[in-house]
């Protein structure tokens, strides 16, 4: 088979690997998703619409019977399924907005909130990455509600993802919402790529991490671990 190379924003190619090679090495090219300038021209009613008959050829060429009264519905529903949940965080409007609270209490320790539960995609072969996801930060004056973690984590978790990208879109959003470096991101992860096709193998977990300001110390990394595993 002959070697695709793959050109990269400025044109050069990268030193000559497959495209299969590349997606099986989850690469990821920037820390923004990469998304086209007229990625929000059609209104989401027109995606639903398009999808739909996108994903009726992909299953008719498989050979799906779509006169069938389990199958026919399934189009529109994958259609639904991609713009409204799994890749909603793709679109702006549905980032959650965030409200800040003065630190009252004068809480001036790390505040963690560990396990949150994620169901995010590959972007190579769109099959879940499914984990959990444990932020931590320092108050620098401000905080935030609890929830508003939990949905930042969410939003970018639900587009096609990359968890490196993920890790440190999360730690960039709370570094610019709560007005501090001192942020720290640790995601565990279990990713279909690796354990349904490809290598097959179910039992490993792939964990990344971001550690800001305060948090990239050892005492700091020692600390926010007995916290996420006590």
């Amino acid at each position: 088979m002959e070697t695709k190379t793959i050109p990269t924003k400025n044109g050069h190619a990268l030193n000559g690997f497959s495209i299969d090679d590349i997606g099986d090495d989850h690469l990821f090219t920037s820390l923004d998703t990469p998304m086209k300038p007229n990625a929000f021209d059609m209104s989401d009613k027109e995606k639903k619409e398009r999808i739909s008959i996108l994903f009726s050829e992909i299953m008719d060429v498989l050979g799906l019977d779509l006169t069938d009264d389990s199958l026919q519905g399934t189009p529109d529903r994958v259609a639904k399924m991609y713009v409204e949940e799994i890749f909603s965080g793709l679109d702006p409007k549905n980032k959650p907005k965030v409200a800040l609270f003065d630190n009252k209490y004068q809480y001036n320790q790390m505040l963690v909130e560990k396990d949150i539960t994620f169901y995010s995609n590959c972007e190579h072969h769109f099959v879940p990455i499914i984990g959990k996801a444990h932020v931590a930060y320092i108050s620098s004056g401000k905080v935030i509600g609890l929830s508003k973690l939990n949905r930042i984590v969410q939003y970018y978790a639900k587009r096609p993802q990359v968890q490196e990208r993920l890790t440190q879109q999360i730690a960039h959003e709370l570094k610019t919402v709560l007005g501090t470096e001192d942020v720290a991101v640790i995601i565990d992860a279990k990713h279909l790529c690796v354990s349904s096709r490809g290598v097959k193998d179910d039992t490993s977990a792939t964990v990344t991490t971001f550690y800001g300001g305060a948090f990239n110390s050892p005492e700091k990394i020692n600390e926010l671990q007995n916290y996420i595993n006590s």
